[in-house]
């Protein structure tokens, strides 16, 4: 019995030494409300020094249904990476299944976005240089994002460089949904051909689109397939799309971005084609 107040000491220290080693090189603002639900928030970290930074905008996975914006695998490669070089990083929240449904939870990353924009002056951060990024469903929320117009205004979307959409499978809704699929899509999308096309990037995709970069996992068989079809269309249409197939399961493809490896440095590489502002943000690549 006399053991267990040292356990709890170990235990505190090793989460007060992990707490530490995400936020230490940086200056962090969490649970910033921006709109009047609960799960409406959002935590930002910032530079020590931060001046006219650039915003990486991140929107966690999670079947629709669950995930944080402070998950450790979300945020500490990606904080350690960019933030230490300047970048301010932004992670969200976002009501969820069963009371809300995917399209009305794009609205809240379109509200969640057009805050960052209005505020980021007094963080010091520049709104007119934004990457967007998400994983899983996360990724879904911001291919929507992007390219259906009904969610935000022109205004809202003019300061997007581009967007990183990190292993989703629900690009076309439709054609999920008609394939065999996993039961959690269901529980997302339900069963009317209707709201698959309304909740289908795919069916949005327009000529004004902002540069797309879409990762995939190789091991995994629809989320390729998907991108592919979302590239192709895109292309056609005149929009900056690619794909990045990477040999990583897709919870790695989240949690190892920002590690220092081929794949990090392949994602920098789409971010310098967006605009040459952010080469002073990314790490030299060695050739």
């Amino acid at each position: 019995m006399k053991s267990l107040p040292w356990r709890a000491l170990i235990f505190s220290l090793l989460f007060f030494c992990t707490l530490f080693a995400t936020t230490s090189f940086a200056t962090t603002l969490t649970d910033i409300p921006y709109g009047t639900a609960k799960e409406q928030k959002l935590d930002i970290y910032l530079p020590d020094k931060a001046a006219n930074s650039p915003i990486i905008f991140m929107v966690h996975g999670g079947a629709w249904r669950f995930g944080d914006k402070q998950n450790r695998g979300l945020v500490k490669s990606k904080v350690a990476r960019w933030v230490s070089r300047g970048w301010a990083f932004v992670s969200i929240n976002y009501r969820m299944l069963p009371n809300t449904a995917p399209d009305q939870q794009a609205v809240d990353v379109a509200k969640a976005l057009a805050y960052v924009q209005t505020h980021s002056a007094k963080w010091a951060a520049d709104s007119s240089k934004i990457i967007v990024m998400g994983h899983s469903a996360g990724a879904h929320l911001v291919s929507l994002l992007v390219t259906d117009p009904s969610l935000s205004d022109s205004k809202t979307l003019a300061p997007i460089q581009g967007a990183i959409l990190l292993d989703t499978a629900a690009l076309d809704v439709s054609r999920l949904m008609t394939q065999k699929h996993a039961r959690l899509y269901d529980r997302a999308f339900g069963d009317n051909p209707i709201y698959w096309r309304k909740v289908s990037a795919i069916e949005h995709l327009h000529n004004k689109v902002k540069p797309v970069l879409l990762v995939c996992s190789t091991q995994r068989e629809d989320s390729c397939e998907q991108a592919n079809y979302f590239v192709n269309k895109a292309l056609k249409l005149g929009v900056k799309a690619q794909q990045l197939r990477i040999d990583l399961s897709h919870s790695k493809i989240n949690t190892s971005l920002g590690d220092n490896n081929l794949y990090t440095d392949q994602i920098e590489d789409f971010i310098r084609t967006l605009d040459p502002y952010f080469n002073a943000y990314l790490q030299t690549r060695a050739r």
